[in-house]
């Protein structure tokens, strides 16, 4: 997905950071980012709530053709995402260095507690077809895909 966004390679780097960067930003006012080992692994989460919340005036520090992108695939995702309330895991990373430690799981599980003390499902979409066979193991289950602009798979726990 990062590379359907960012397709320049000299630029790839600084657009796709400056893109992590704002979501980050955008969803800390939530309290919802979960992180472990000074941030070797994080998952950052959307409550249901923010749904209502603007994030307007975080401008998005990209260039105008790639928030073109942006903008098509949150269209074409968004219409794929369920109807009911849920808590989205928006990003989930582990720094190759700390890889196999399960901390990415322990990050995932401390948003997933949550969801459920809500006594809400957790959502996530990825277009990484490995990832997909990752969050199965996890206990996700696919609900819904994607095709175009790039396949995406929707999926629930």
């Amino acid at each position: 997905m990062l590379r359907y966004l960012f397709p320049e390679d000299d630029a790839y780097s600084r657009d796709a950071a400056a893109f992590f960067g704002y979501l980050f930003d955008k969803r800390m006012r939530w309290g919802t980012i979960w992180t472990i080992e000074r941030g070797a692994s994080t998952a950052i989460w959307e409550p249901p709530a923010a749904a209502s919340l603007s994030s307007d005036d975080i401008p998005m520090p990209v260039p105008a053709d790639a928030r073109d992108r942006i903008d098509a695939y949150e269209r074409v995702v968004h219409a794929a995402m369920p109807t009911f309330p849920f808590w989205y895991l928006g990003v989930l990373g582990t720094h190759p260095d700390s890889a196999g430690r399960r901390w990415g799981r322990a990050v995932m599980d401390a948003g997933l507690r949550r969801a459920a003390a809500d006594g809400m499902p957790a959502v996530l979409e990825t277009s990484n077809p490995v990832n997909v066979e990752i969050y199965r193991r996890s206990g996700w289950r696919v609900i819904n895909t994607v095709t175009e602009p790039v396949p995406v798979w929707v999926m629930q726990q």
